[in-house]
């Protein structure tokens, strides 16, 4: 039998593997979203909802959340005209992320391109499929996060 304190770790592991973020940064966004003024679950989640690499993998401008992280890595993706190379960027309302025009260039685009039609896109996020141009719309709300983990859990981890 699982103790509460491990099915809260396992909530957490939960969330940091799935956004692929690393202990001390999950730290950090965790103290970040103390400071808001919604539950401090639902701000993690929506902090975590907007960083770049989550960002360009909603667009379908990636197939996960890592291939995502290793596209801006690599620096294919500007955000308002500057290249960014940080994952954990994060994105403001009426930022514009689009592909830089040398990266437009590779099969691994071209092959993107043709894929983005069948993609769901968050309704935060908007799509010009032509330019392969998104832009953040409005920041993340609670109702706009999967609800796939125990936020609830992850607050009462760090708690004690």
């Amino acid at each position: 039998m699982i103790s509460d304190r491990g099915l809260q770790l396992r909530e957490k592991q939960k969330v940091r593997f799935s956004y692929g973020v690393l202990e001390r940064q999950f730290r950090r966004f965790f103290a970040e979203a103390k400071k808001g003024s919604e539950t401090h679950g639902d701000n993690l989640l929506i902090l975590l909802e907007r960083r770049l690499d989550n960002v360009v993998y909603r667009l379908g401008f990636a197939d996960s959340r890592s291939q995502a992280r290793q596209v801006v890595c690599h620096g294919h993706i500007t955000v308002n005209g500057r290249k960014t190379d940080i994952p954990s960027f994060i994105v403001k309302a009426g930022d514009t992320i689009k592909w830089c025009d040398a990266s437009m260039k590779t099969e691994y685009y071209k092959r993107i391109v043709e894929e983005v039609d069948g993609r769901l896109i968050p309704n935060w996020l908007s799509l010009d499929k032509e330019g392969m141009t998104g832009t953040v719309a409005s920041l993340p709300t609670k109702d706009d996060v999967e609800p796939r983990f125990n936020e609830k859990a992850v607050v009462g981890f760090y708690s004690r």
